[in-house]
């Protein structure tokens, strides 16, 4: 339980000051939009390269990676099901399923793991399978959407290819898959760069909450409840129903499962949404309503199966 409301703790602050930010103009009316520039085009890219540079490739093949992956893919599917029925859009669709299934496996997820799992590692396998696949991918529908880049078919076909953060994931699973070392004068200032993306997309979110209505009313309300739904409701559920029924975990590796995926949506999903103009409120109110929801859920799932 500690390691939930520290981590959760560290989270609200940094949102805290952004939201003062925000009130006071201290950043000007461009802040946000400079921050989540910042992190979108420089800082996640970094922290993603080093991240992934330094990554041991071999724990996604596994059988709780299978189980991410399959309670992942069947709750962003059951909001692009819907999605498309309701005809949201491309954009909307692609951020909500984002937001219903992306956990915040990095700056709430590994202090929960050393905390709750007691081994800071076992967030790897879920960081690394939604760094590799399912950010590029996600990145790649906005691209080709017409999200990102304007021009001919062929001209955006090309665009996922320069996307900041999939070029930067890439050039990780790249150096981690050859074995190479990057050299520390190399490497030290990407990492610098790269620890400030964290702090400027909650800085960007907490911003964006200064003069935003009450989360769950406005014209997105049905999507952000479903996106929340099947965050905080739906996939650790699924991930449960798998782990026990078809792989035949239990113990540390049901908790561990569990846990992972009972976890928020990221915040850098905003930043996304931001990237694109597409989407915004989906994502700012489904992250926040996410957050709170997953406090009692992961405390609940702890005290059950820890």
């Amino acid at each position: 339980m500690q390691g939930v409301l520290s981590g959760f703790a560290v989270i609200a602050v940094v949102i805290g000051v952004g939201y003062v930010l925000g009130r006071l103009g201290s950043l000007g009316e461009q802040g946000r939009d400079v921050l989540t520039a910042l992190a979108f085009h420089v800082a996640t890219p970094a922290l993603l390269f080093t991240t992934l540079a330094r990554a041991d490739l071999s724990v996604i093949f596994s059988s709780r990676l299978l189980v991410t992956a399959l309670s992942t893919a069947a709750v962003m599917g059951v909001f692009v099901a819907v999605g498309v029925l309701r005809r949201w859009g491309v954009g909307r669709v692609t951020i909500g399923a984002l937001c219903a299934g992306y956990v915040n496996s990095g700056n709430l997820g590994i202090p929960i793991a050393v905390y709750v799992l007691g081994d800071a590692s076992l967030v790897a396998p879920v960081m690394l399978f939604q760094l590799v696949l399912v950010t590029p991918a996600a990145l790649a529908v906005l691209d080709l959407s017409g999200r990102g880049e304007k021009g001919p078919l062929w001209q955006r076909l090309l665009t996922p290819l320069r996307n900041p953060v999939a070029v930067g994931s890439l050039a990780g699973v790249l150096v981690s898959a050859s074995g190479l070392t990057v050299p520390a004068p190399v490497m030290d200032p990407i990492k610098l760069i790269g620890n400030m993306s964290v702090p400027a997309s909650l800085l960007a979110f907490g911003i964006s909450l200064y003069g935003s209505a009450a989360p769950g009313r406005g014209r997105d309300r049905v999507p952000v409840l479903l996106s929340v739904s099947l965050k905080s409701a739906g996939q650790p559920l699924v991930a449960w129903v798998l782990a026990r029924a078809v792989f035949g975990l239990h113990g540390a590796a049901l908790l561990d499962v569990v846990v992972t995926s009972a976890l928020p949506a990221a915040q850098n999903l905003f930043t996304y949404a931001s990237r694109y103009r597409v989407a915004e409120s989906l994502s700012r109110e489904s992250i926040l309503l996410s957050t709170v929801a997953s406090v009692p859920v992961l405390v609940g799932v702890a005290a059950v199966l820890g």
